[in-house]
């Protein structure tokens, strides 16, 4: 579980950080005011797929102790930060490069592509994951804290 509360943390300071780069790497460069690059765009996915996503699943954790299956759990764990990681580095590459005025690459593409096939596969696992949580769960009679007792 503190796994999931560092890396959740770690990815709120790399979101805010990525909006200030953004904010001062545009202006150090003249770029102009409004015009899209994809810095601008790291900001919300490294904080909505970092920090808020990890925020719910270390709830999803607490809830159905999804790392009883510690190796399912520990795949989804490392496939989804490396995959929200290279995403959000191919991001910045290909951002910096609009603002320094230069042509990404289908390399650029071909990895961040990558990093959306880890994030894929991550959230599966994370699928399997819970879904055997819930089932040893309601298999062992356990009662789940949102449940209303009558």
């Amino acid at each position: 579980m503190t796994k999931l509360f560092y890396a959740a943390f770690a990815y709120m300071l790399a979101g805010v950080a990525s909006g200030l780069f953004y904010r001062e790497f545009t202006k150090a460069n003249d770029f102009p005011e409004g015009a899209f690059t994809q810095l601008g765009l790291v900001h919300t996915h490294l904080l909505t797929l970092g920090f808020i996503a990890l925020l719910i699943v270390l709830v999803l954790e607490k809830v159905f102790a999804l790392s009883r299956s510690p190796k399912l759990f520990a795949w989804f764990f490392w496939l989804y930060n490396a995959g929200v990681i290279l995403t959000a580095a191919m991001m910045v590459w290909h951002g910096s490069l609009t603002v320094l005025g230069e042509q990404s690459t289908k390399m650029i593409a071909g990895i961040a592509g990558l990093g959306h096939i880890l994030l894929t596969a991550a959230l599966i696992l994370l699928f399997v994951t819970l879904r055997k949580a819930v089932v040893d769960a309601r298999g062992a009679g356990v009662q789940s804290p949102m449940t209303v007792q009558v």
